[in-house]
């Protein structure tokens, strides 16, 4: 039962690492350029306070004509040196969304509302690129809901077996309890409790399996998503409370068919 918790554990940090990269990739991806006209300084300053007080800004940084002009020269090198005479790129304020608006619909609706704005020259942000990365991650997300499930029938199917295994090496005393009159549900409470006071042990076991796992990893791979204390603990909670779960369904569906199907003679 523990080696099953660990596999669905190990799934469940996989998909935990999965979902914080998304976020990440659909922030990054979120993204709006507003170019502004060529005004003084502290006017397109206080459209970068407006800016920064919309719904759904997660971020936003001022980008000057001068600061232009040197990301123009980093990112074109040798030979950009010509077009210095004078700064000839506009202000610009970038603008990163919040996960929840890190969608082609609210994208689209708030640079439609930037472009409402004076001062405002253009809004710039790749609507077909986000659009692409979201279908991505739908199918990532079927991807691993079926392959989660799969994890958790086969655990399931593991568990089950092995309390089928231990009625039947108890078989006798079985029989002899059902020859002296005990009832179906007085030998099968007995099973349920094991299974799951067992399957709590086994949660427990694959919890600090896991996090020893997760430590490991972390060591080697220096860019995985850290886990916060709150998570961690709502994480292994789940596991034991995945293993107290296991193993009442293993007994359950293993004590109802076997124990009808003892002979008393």
């Amino acid at each position: 039962m523990a080696v099953a918790l660990i596999l669905i554990g190990l799934f469940g940090g996989v998909m935990y690492q999965a979902n914080q990269v998304s976020a990440w990739l659909q922030q990054r991806v979120g993204e709006l350029e507003i170019f502004l006209e060529d005004v003084e300084e502290p006017i397109l300053l206080a459209v970068y306070e407006k800016a920064q007080l919309v719904p759904g800004v997660a971020e936003a940084s001022y980008i000057s004509k001068r600061e232009a002009q040197e990301i123009f020269q980093q990112e074109f090198g040798e030979g950009s040196e010509i077009f210095f005479d004078q700064p000839f790129l506009p202000a610009s304020i970038k603008i990163r969304v919040e996960p929840d608006y890190a969608n082609a619909d609210s994208l689209v609706r708030m640079g439609e509302r930037f472009k409402t704005w004076n001062r405002v020259e253009e809004v710039v942000y790749n609507q077909e690129l986000l659009a692409k990365v979201q279908q991505n991650l739908r199918l990532l997300t079927v991807i691993g809901i079926s392959l989660g499930a799969i994890v958790v029938l086969a655990a399931l199917f593991l568990v089950a077996n092995t309390i089928r295994l231990t009625i039947y090496a108890r078989r006798l005393l079985i029989r002899t309890m059902k020859l002296v009159g005990a009832t179906d549900q007085f030998i099968r409470q007995p099973f349920i409790v094991e299974g799951i006071a067992q399957g709590l042990l086994a949660g427990l076991l694959a919890s600090g399996a896991v996090w020893g796992i997760y430590l490991m990893a972390q060591a080697y791979v220096p860019r995985l998503q850290p886990m916060g204390v709150f998570t961690a603990i709502l994480f292994a909670l789940g596991l034991i409370g995945a293993g107290a779960f296991l193993g009442w369904a293993g007994s359950v569906l293993a004590v109802r068919r076997f124990i009808k199907n003892i002979s008393l003679h």
